[in-house]
């Protein structure tokens, strides 16, 4: 049997429903610095090398996320025939 449910409602509902924090606040302090820090990029090297550094874990996290997404990708296909 397969039974699916859908919920309509808002992002901030949905992470009051489900426990979550509020971080909005941390959230705008994080992209302001951000922005703040773009601001002195001159180049395109420039960019890479600092999104390297703040990404969080460095090199090693974004290699990460880039297998995760690439394995999610390429393993879906392979578990359609289970069920």
């Amino acid at each position: 049997m397969k039974v699916n449910v859908e919920i309509d409602c808002t992002p901030e509902e949905a992470r009051r429903f489900l426990g979550l924090p509020d971080v909005s606040k941390a959230n705008e302090v994080y992209v302001d610095a951000m922005a703040k820090a773009m601001q002195g990029v001159g180049s395109l090297e420039q960019l890479q090398e600092y999104a390297k550094q703040i990404a969080p874990m460095g090199q090693m996290g974004m290699q990460m996320i880039q297998q995760f997404l690439e394995g999610g990708l390429g393993g879906g296909s392979k578990r359609k025939g289970s069920g």
